[in-house]
């Protein structure tokens, strides 16, 4: 069995400029790197653990003490403990990247079209919350760069000016030109809930993730049940690990379709249990980031790529820093493609 050590590396990235979230504003973002090598050789993998301030299940005050101990405990047995690790889903999808990077020698993670550079991952443009004024330009230049796809998160501003952004886009294309998603990121209460679906309904979006508070399974349940549009989960899965209570959360709620992200919801193994047990209940699913860096944003795309996306996957976050990594990854029109040089 080779020895294998690992170092950690702490890194503090800045936003190009602040980033309006459901949990406050961004301006700059702690990531650990994990560097994972064989000495005697010097071949290595390195892979992000991000977990995201007052939104990930592993967003601890001993973060640093976990993920010093979970590498240690890899490096005693050379393998990783997924068990163990499934209430600290950003600490397993570092492990899960810095490993299958070690092992292939490459970026490409695995044989897929993705990876040869020969197809690209269809990925929807993303409107950053902010006011009016912000969100009507950057509605623009996604339009003008030819997605097909545009995701708007709301809940920040007055809902009407949210609902004239969208009238805004209707006016110039229909639905089978553009794809509207849009993220409530829970704004609504569950009894305003019912009427602004109604109102959105009118624009024929593809979707809508978390409209209510995660946490309130009953409230969302019968969203779901009686909604006039699809309703995506989000949030609603941060925090359930065990296979078990996966399966109950789906079996309460049966949303249209739930939304992954590997530094929140279990890495990559964690995301794909998720993704069977959701398709064996009829229940569709996508990929998005997690303002990781492009060492993150590559792994999630690599993994994504195995999976054949049908729909658009929120993969476009790579842009976001003045201080990022190098990438392979570059976007062109509105699709993720991967060089690996």
């Amino acid at each position: 069995m080779l020895s294998l050590k690992t170092t950690i590396l702490p890194r503090t990235l800045h936003f190009k400029q602040p980033a309006g979230t459901s949990r406050g504003i961004y301006t700059t973002r702690n990531v650990w790197y994990i560097r994972v090598e064989d000495p005697c050789t010097g071949r290595y993998g390195v892979g992000e653990c991000a977990p995201l301030p007052r939104l990930s299940c592993d967003d601890l005050p001993q973060y640093e003490v976990l993920l010093h101990d979970s590498c240690k405990a890899f490096e005693r047995t050379g393998k990783i403990d997924y068990e163990a690790l499934r209430p600290y889903p950003s600490i397993l999808f570092g492990l899960e990247t810095a490993v299958r990077h070690f092992e292939r020698g490459s970026l490409a993670f695995w044989d897929t079209p993705f990876a040869k550079g020969e197809q690209g991952i269809p990925i929807n443009g993303l409107i950053w919350m902010g006011n009016f004024e912000e969100m009507y330009c950057r509605i623009e230049e996604k339009m003008q760069a030819g997605f097909r796809c545009i995701k708007l998160k709301i809940g920040a501003i007055d809902f009407r000016q949210e609902l004239e952004l969208l009238r805004h886009i209707r006016q110039h294309f229909s639905p089978a030109q553009i794809e509207l998603r849009v993220d409530a990121n829970g704004a609504f209460s569950p009894e305003e809930a019912p009427e602004k679906l109604e109102q959105l309904q009118a624009f024929h979006l593809h979707s809508i993730e978390q409209p209510v508070r995660a946490g309130q399974w009953e409230a969302m349940r019968t969203l779901c049940a009686h909604t006039p549009l699809p309703i995506a989960l989000d949030e609603e899965l941060i925090g359930i690990n065990l296979r078990e209570e996966k399966e109950r959360l789906l079996d309460i709620i049966h949303p249209q379709y739930i939304v992954l992200k590997p530094s929140l919801h279990g890495g990559w193994s964690g995301s794909q249990e998720w993704i069977d047990l959701a398709a064996e209940r009829g229940i569709g699913s996508w990929v998005t980031s997690a303002l990781e860096s492009n060492v993150g944003l590559n792994a999630i795309a690599q993994w994504c790529a195995t999976l054949s996306p049908a729909l658009p996957q929120g993969l476009g976050t790579g842009q976001l820093f003045t201080d990022n990594t190098d990438s392979p990854l570059h976007i062109e029109g509105d699709c993720l493609w991967f060089t690996d040089k």
